[in-house]
């Protein structure tokens, strides 16, 4: 089976270092040639465009930043469907709309392609380490067809029913990290105002009822003092925005979701903070208490 990856970046980099260890012939495109030079030296094959690599594999997974670039994968003139062939099936793991995933699976059909949206969680680590959780939605006999494949990535793997449904699991995902994310935060701020030594109270959280991964894993790169993305806040920034967009059109009010959004929207705002990781967020808090004392 060969493999199309299109999308080398930190996520997909680290998906396809497994897919290569669990010995598929993985051919990849990315838009910076430049991006995918780790995992061409690993024995990845670049392809010229996402036509060559679609005509050249049996699976196509993308994973790429925005729905406008999945759009554009998928629906361009040099996109995956317009240059695929009967018998192939496609996989997109970006974290999308589900309409867009919907849309895919009925244009797939009409070309004789098959498809599965299978949306991520584990930033880079879950990537690196092959333990990503995978939330697919689709048809179940493609996806038990693709669970060998989705195995050299993941670590959990669960299927939540017909096209779209993946994308839904993956936004009810974000919603508790948006929660957990501004509570790691405002935890730490917390604790370093009132004196508390904030190494120990990650300690303390991560053996108790507080416990969460967002404080197991970002905790400790906010105490070096490392913003490094293993998931860029302009990216899960436009995850909320899909989940509000969608919570709007079924009339469903997520208050604390929306104050999520507004505060990655302030620090995303800020050219120097926008690509950082989500952890990047307490640099928002950190201004903004620095204001108030000055003020005082």
């Amino acid at each position: 089976m060969k493999i199309g990856f299109i999308g080398t970046g930190i996520m997909g980099s680290g998906m396809i270092h497994n897919l290569l260890a669990a010995d598929y012939t993985v051919n990849v495109f990315n838009r910076t040639k430049k991006h995918a030079d780790s995992v061409i030296k690993q024995g990845a094959i670049w392809q010229e465009s996402v036509a060559e690599l679609t005509k050249n594999s049996d699976v196509i997974i993308s994973i790429v930043g925005f729905p406008k670039d999945v759009e554009e994968v998928y629906f361009s003139d040099e996109g995956i469907l317009t240059n695929s062939h009967a018998g192939q099936t496609v996989i997109d793991m970006t974290t999308s709309s589900p309409i867009l995933a919907n849309r895919i699976a009925l244009e797939a059909e009409t070309v004789g392609v098959t498809s599965l949206d299978a949306p991520v969680s584990g930033g880079d680590v879950g990537a690196q380490q092959g333990t990503l959780t995978i939330m697919v939605g689709g048809d179940k006999d493609i996806y038990q067809k693709m669970q060998p494949v989705f195995n050299a990535m993941g670590s959990s793997i669960n299927r939540f029913g017909e096209a779209g449904m993946g994308q839904h699991a993956k936004m009810a995902n974000q919603i508790m990290i948006a929660g957990t994310m501004t509570g790691m935060i405002e935890s730490l701020v917390y604790a370093d105002k009132v004196g508390l030594d904030k190494a120990s109270v990650i300690d303390m959280t991560s053996g108790g009822a507080a416990q969460n991964w967002s404080m197991d894993n970002y905790g400790p790169r906010v105490l070096k003092g490392d913003y490094q993305p293993g998931f860029m806040a302009k990216h899960f920034l436009k995850d909320l925005r899909i989940v509000l967009t969608v919570a709007n059109d079924l009339n469903l009010e997520l208050p604390g979701t929306t104050v999520a959004e507004q505060l990655y929207d302030k620090m995303v705002q800020n050219p120097e903070w926008a690509d950082l990781g989500t952890q990047g967020l307490i640099k928002l808090y950190e201004s903004q208490n620095d204001k108030k004392g000055t003020n005082h």
